[in-house]
């Protein structure tokens, strides 16, 4: 699916990350995590072509080195990105940008009556009021509302790897078990492999099985199972952080 070779990240002259390997394969779930301001959006950033940021080494797509496209020719080969404040774009309905999407896709025009089917179904799986379907992008929406939005567009453009920017922001609990229901019933019914960021257990947890890459000080520092998210969750950035040193300095003695 995925492969980060030796990944150098860097923006405005900072650099944010150094020597980046991992490799998320089909039907995988993968979660990001760290302190604040560490940069695990801007991974998110590189990895759909934000033409904001400098980057050395590779990204391979399904066998195809994807380092130099673009955003929309990335999203065309089903990567796609729910951010963390999702934006408002007047003057176009969602109906509108998921039908041109849903037909450059297909390479065909969409039958109408089974496409607004198939969006009020989505509608009410999300709990999202279907007059949002013929409304301008996310205008009007709350925080809570456009996560739902971002969610609907996902089902009806169908990528296989979908990354979510802690998609679990600013969301209550009855929202966030939904938004995780959501998520999971996708990743069962389509085989996409998932990147999660979040800070928080109640998202992940609605999976069974995942890997964790803790990132710090510019790098991945290191990979695992739930257990090690459970860890962080428990322990903290900080104190996880110098058990690491701790177990180095003891390995080199």
């Amino acid at each position: 699916m995925l492969q980060i070779c030796s990944l150098d990240v860097s923006v405005d002259n900072k650099k944010l990350f150094e020597n980046i390997n991992l490799t998320i394969n089909d039907n995988e779930i993968h979660v990001f995590m760290g302190p604040n301001g560490v940069g695990k959006s801007s991974i998110a950033n590189v990895i759909i072509g934000n033409p904001n940021y400098k980057v050395k080494g590779k990204l391979i797509y399904n066998n195809e080195d994807i380092t130099n496209l673009s955003i929309e020719e990335r999203s065309k080969k089903g990567i796609y990105l729910i951010s963390q404040t999702p934006i408002a774009i007047e003057g176009v309905t969602n109906a509108e940008m998921l039908r041109l999407a849903v037909s450059e896709k297909n390479k065909k025009p969409v039958n109408i009556f089974d496409f607004n089917k198939e969006l009020e179904s989505i509608c009410d799986s999300l709990e999202l009021d279907k007059s949002f379907i013929h409304k301008d992008i996310n205008v009007g929406a709350s925080g809570g509302e456009r996560k739902k939005i971002e969610l609907m567009h996902m089902w009806m453009l169908k990528p296989s790897l979908v990354i979510l920017d802690e998609i679990d922001s600013g969301l209550d609990v009855d929202a966030t078990k939904l938004v995780a229901k959501s998520i999971k019933e996708y990743q069962a019914k389509y085989k996409a492999s998932i990147i999660i960021i979040t800070h928080n257990s109640a998202l992940i947890n609605t999976f069974d099985n995942y890997f964790v890459h803790l990132f710090e000080n510019s790098s991945l520092v290191k990979s695992g199972d739930k257990k090690l998210a459970k860890e962080i969750l428990s322990k903290g950035f900080k104190e996880l952080s110098n058990s690491f040193v701790i177990s180095e300095n003891d390995e080199n003695e």
